[in-house]
């Protein structure tokens, strides 16, 4: 696991299908574990995000060396830190922020309808626990 400094953080909707897939798919990938996962709604996130992140929670959220990255920033920042062949999604970078935040809250605006909403956060299995926060 990675020191407290650099552990990289990633908030989600714990209650949306298509953040729960894009956090499965995460996991999967993250064969160095420099990711933690926990839900907007937890307890982890209460504790280390202030209030006004914990109110956008259409997006996913990261916290990484003290600085919070939202919407596209965010997804983009997880890839870099995963690096290897997954630092080629950077090239999205040409794209001005505005228009990648416009894509991807056209995306969260419609997440519900499009991919459904659970009743209640998902536990994590027996293989993710030491990825997941409360």
């Amino acid at each position: 696991m990675l020191e407290n400094s650099e552990k990289c953080y990633v908030f989600f909707d714990g209650y949306c299908v298509l953040c729960n897939s894009f956090v499965q798919f995460l996991i999967k990938i993250d064969k160095k574990n420099k990711l933690l996962f926990g839900s907007i709604q937890g307890e982890t996130a209460k504790k280390l995000l202030n209030k006004n992140a914990l109110q956008n929670l259409s997006s996913v959220l990261v916290l990484h060396n003290k600085r919070v990255f939202i919407k596209s920033s965010a997804s983009l920042h997880i890839f870099k830190v995963l690096g290897g062949f997954w630092k080629l999604l950077l090239a999205l970078k040409i794209f001005p922020k505005w228009f990648r935040d416009l894509a991807y809250d056209f995306i969260a605006k419609n997440r519900y309808r499009w991919f459904g909403k659970r009743e209640q956060c998902r536990l994590p299995n027996e293989s993710e626990k030491q990825k997941i926060l409360p």
